[in-house]
């Protein structure tokens, strides 16, 4: 500690300065102290667990004006910049030292090569600012899902995202630190030069590397929370090691609750690609939702059991309305705490694609000031809301969240579900006959259709082996293994495939709320209530429970 002493106290005022030493964590100060040394920043302000420090980092987002108030309470919008507005795939990089190797396939630059480029970007990067340290932890706290993480940004907005997507850490630290084997993610975070509109300026110089060795993600120049949320898609790429080094999986799937009859509770996850309905699975109206994209399983006394990563909902907006998502949109038109990202702003109200009301030809977007039919700055027509517009919310707001969501042991996972953007091919529900079948059928061939949600041309059909080709941070082959291998001595879930998307002449052949009816029948199933069809490439509904359900 001494070594850093003069360094953190020169930048810290004394609650910082005691908060950051209360934890006795030589690891910690030392990650604090060379972010310090690098980024140059004025001043260093340190979070604890509290709620007096969590409402400082939102109302810091609304002074810094990287959030602005709406006319409901405690909603804000946040604007990132026009062409940061989702993940880039091409400078999202694993560092790999010269002499390790790396799947081939996954994209990755030499380490010391990597390191000098991105700390390149990054010296100097806080002059101005003050650089905020947070402690969050994914999974539940006090428990054996906890995987503590360290944040560093000098984004409020980054922060803040952060306090309503994952549960408070700084405690999860300090009960941890005392293990001799602690290890923790770790996340440092700088917006770079920004425009008028506190939006990341030099999107071409954008670089999100990720240094395994020493389970660190950076991030440069941008704002886009899929790229800078430390927690999020980033933290599942050192999970998916962490958990191959240590027997268990972690995976990008929603969880949830599905109530069967007489008060049964049936417990499913499921994997789907952006945009491809795994939210809206997981808020099926009836049911009860435990969490929406990231889950952890591990065998917990001769149970597979799974765990919601996160304490919140960082979900696309476009087509959101009353009908198809009425617990989202209560929500979001009620007072609470909401951030809206890159949708239209008119008078203080928020408005995006597929919503109720009539949006309004002019307002406040990503573009900036918008006009019906303006174009943006690539030439492109741009639309009132982005398609990749988000929302962020936090599951203690919603009506229907599981009220055990975050039980510390996880819950016994009935099924899992693989689905994609399918528009001819695949049925909307099927059974696997095997743990084994499932895997490598439904999970590891998974295609699907791309979307908003990642730059590039829509409705291209890509391979993405169980919704997690854009995450895996080792080889298909290795990750594939370890799901066929894994709890291999006791009962594993009924594996199911799902396809909302099958189109004839141009339109879809199912409802949105459809996928309600697969998924009571997939509870049916685990529990041998209904009979099914071989269909040769796995088993389908019957005709007539179909009807009984859909009644």
């Amino acid at each position: 500690m001494s070594d850093y002493t003069d360094l953190l106290k020169s930048k810290m005022d004394e609650a910082s300065f005691e908060k950051l030493t209360a934890l006795n964590n030589a690891k910690v100060n030392e990650f604090v102290a060379y972010a310090i040394e690098l980024g140059e920043p004025d001043t260093v302000w340190v979070g604890s667990d509290s709620d007096e420090d969590v409402a400082y980092t939102r109302q810091l987002a609304i002074s810094n004006k990287e959030e602005a108030k709406l006319n409901i309470e405690g909603h804000t919008v946040h604007f990132d910049g026009y062409f940061d507005q989702a993940r880039k795939k091409d400078v999202t990089k694993y560092l790999v030292p010269a002499d390790a190797t790396l799947d081939s396939k996954l994209n990755q630059v030499e380490r010391e090569e990597g390191l000098a480029e991105i700390e390149g970007m990054q010296r100097g990067a806080y002059k101005g600012r003050q650089m905020l340290v947070r402690f969050f932890c994914l999974g539940p706290t006090d428990s054996v899902f906890a995987i503590p993480c360290l944040q560093i940004t000098d984004s409020a907005y980054v922060a803040h995202s952060e306090d309503l997507l994952y549960r408070r850490g700084y405690e999860e630290f300090k009960r941890q630190s005392t293990n001799d084997h602690f290890e923790f993610f770790k996340f440092r975070h700088c917006t770079g030069e920004v425009d008028e509109r506190m939006t990341s300026k030099n999107y071409e110089q954008n670089r999100v590397y990720m240094d395994h060795t020493q389970n660190t993600v950076m991030s440069v120049n941008t704002q886009y929370a899929g790229n800078t949320v430390g927690l999020k898609k980033l933290s599942l790429r050192l999970a998916i090691r962490k958990a191959d080094k240590e027997g268990w999986l972690a995976e990008h799937m929603f969880a949830m609750r599905v109530n069967g009859p007489e008060g049964r509770k049936s417990y499913f996850c499921g994997a789907f690609p952006s945009a491809c309905g795994k939210t809206a699975t997981a808020m099926i109206p009836g049911e009860n939702i435990i969490g929406d994209d990231l889950v952890y399983f591990r065998v917990i006394d001769g149970e597979f059991r799974g765990a919601n990563v996160e304490n919140g909902i960082f979900g696309i907006i476009t087509d959101v309305n009353s009908a198809d998502d009425p617990v989202i949109w209560d929500v979001l038109h009620k007072p609470g705490e909401v951030i809206f990202s890159n949708v239209l702003i008119n008078a203080g109200k928020p408005y995006w694609l597929g919503m109720d009301d009539e949006i309004p030809s002019e307002g406040e977007n990503y573009c900036g000031e918008w006009t019906v039919g303006m174009e943006g700055p690539n030439g492109v027509v741009a639309t009132p809301s982005h398609k990749n517009a988000r929302y962020t919310v936090q599951m203690s707001d919603l009506v229907n969240a599981d009220p055990d969501w975050d039980n510390k042991s996880g819950h016994p996972i009935n099924g899992i579900v693989y689905g994609g953007r399918d528009s001819d091919t695949s049925v909307p529900v099927r059974e696997a006959y095997s743990w084994e079948h499932g895997v490598c059928t439904m999970g590891a061939t998974l295609e699907s259709e791309t979307t908003a949600a990642t730059i590039g041309a829509e409705g291209v059909r890509n391979w993405n082996v169980m919704s997690n080709m854009d995450f895996l941070s080792m080889s298909v082959g290795r990750y594939i293994a370890n799901n066929l291998n894994f709890a291999k001595d006791i009962k594993r879930p009924t594996v199911f495939g799902t396809n909302y998307f099958i189109k004839k002449d141009g339109q879809f052949l199912n409802g949105k709320l459809d996928k309600a009816v697969w998924m009571k029948w997939m509870e049916l199933r685990v529990h041998g209530e209904v009979e099914a069809i071989d269909a040769a490439y796995g088993r389908i509904p019957k005709f007539e429970d179909l009807q009984r359900l859909f009644k």
